[in-house]
């Protein structure tokens, strides 16, 4: 048997506390990803002459459109019978069936955000950047390719969209995945899960249920690792090429390389569902079947920026 090099017991808590606030790691790693953003167009607002003024309204823009457009992708593609049993749930961050639970913002969906950022920048060029639509999409994928690798490292800490069962050298043990909140407490005969979770992974009187966790692939790490690159390709590409000048190219690489790396990372995750499920569709998992689209829209995109170069 293979000696996994990273298949330890993953087992985060949520967050810490300063003071009577506490700070959750998912919600730190959006934070972070908006941050950077901002201070990443800054430096190209900075560069291209344009009103620092704009930057805070781009800024709001691509925050509701990332968090709107996030949600309703997910229920649309992946959960749609919550418009018919709990349309409560699908904007506000609470469950109402079978019973009220306040669940938090979650269940977003990338291709949703996708579609939501560039319909809402659609309005932005046109009314306030007085700009073509892929001057202001070739500048703002910088950002939103830095954002995506918090947005990933957030799934870690929150050990959600998980890989499928690995004996390789990087499969990890997501025990918060595996076992519920009511789960944990129900074997460690606790009553709060925080302290359940605890005791699973520090208490020898639990090896047990750690020994019955599977390893997994980390699958957010893997699509992290990729956005990385595709950050660092479009960053370089705008500060050290003239890519900024052909319209359409920082926008179409975006889009090839990130929903390629989407694209692979799935053969190793696990079902979202979403319509996979029905048989004409399961040849791929819903999220290849979305980033489809992204790709052929991202080359389309490449090949008109390059055939005007040869025209000019």
């Amino acid at each position: 048997m293979v000696t996994p090099i990273l298949s330890f017991v993953w087992n985060p808590s949520e967050g810490f506390d300063i003071g009577p606030l506490s700070i959750r790691f998912y919600s730190l790693m959006f934070v972070v990803a908006f941050a950077l953003g901002w201070y990443i167009m800054k430096y190209i607002f900075i560069r291209e002459e344009e009103p620092l003024e704009k930057l805070d309204s781009l800024f709001i823009y691509t925050v509701i459109a990332t968090l709107v457009g996030a949600r309703l992708g997910h229920v649309i593609f992946y959960q749609s019978e919550l418009f018919r049993d709990d349309p409560l749930s699908i904007l506000l961050p609470i469950r109402t069936n079978p019973t009220f639970e306040f669940t938090g913002f979650s269940g977003l969906a990338s291709h949703g955000a996708a579609i939501a950022i560039i319909l809402f920048m659609i309005y932005f060029s046109k009314k306030i950047m007085k700009r073509s639509l892929l001057w202001v999409l070739d500048r703002v994928v910088i950002p939103v390719a830095s954002g995506a690798v918090f947005v990933r490292l957030g799934n870690f800490f929150n050990s959600e969209i998980v890989g499928h069962e690995t004996n390789s050298s990087f499969g990890i043990k997501f025990i918060q995945d595996f076992y519920s909140k009511r789960e944990a407490m129900q074997l460690t005969k606790t009553n709060n899960p925080k302290e359940a979770y605890k005791a699973i992974t520090n208490n020898p009187e639990y090896q047990h249920l750690v020994d019955a966790v599977p390893s997994i692939h980390p699958s957010q790490l893997y699509e992290a690792f990729g956005y990385v690159f595709v950050f660092l390709i479009l960053f370089l590409m705008y500060w050290k090429t003239n890519a900024r000048k052909k319209e359409g190219l920082l926008f179409g690489s975006f889009m090839v390389l990130l929903w390629s790396v989407r694209f692979v990372v799935e053969f190793v995750k696990a079902s979202q569902g979403g319509f996979e499920k029905y048989p004409m569709f399961n040849a791929l998992t819903t999220g290849q079947w979305l980033s489809i689209p992204f790709v052929l829209i991202g080359i389309y995109y490449i090949y008109n920026a390059s055939k005007r170069k040869n025209e000019a």
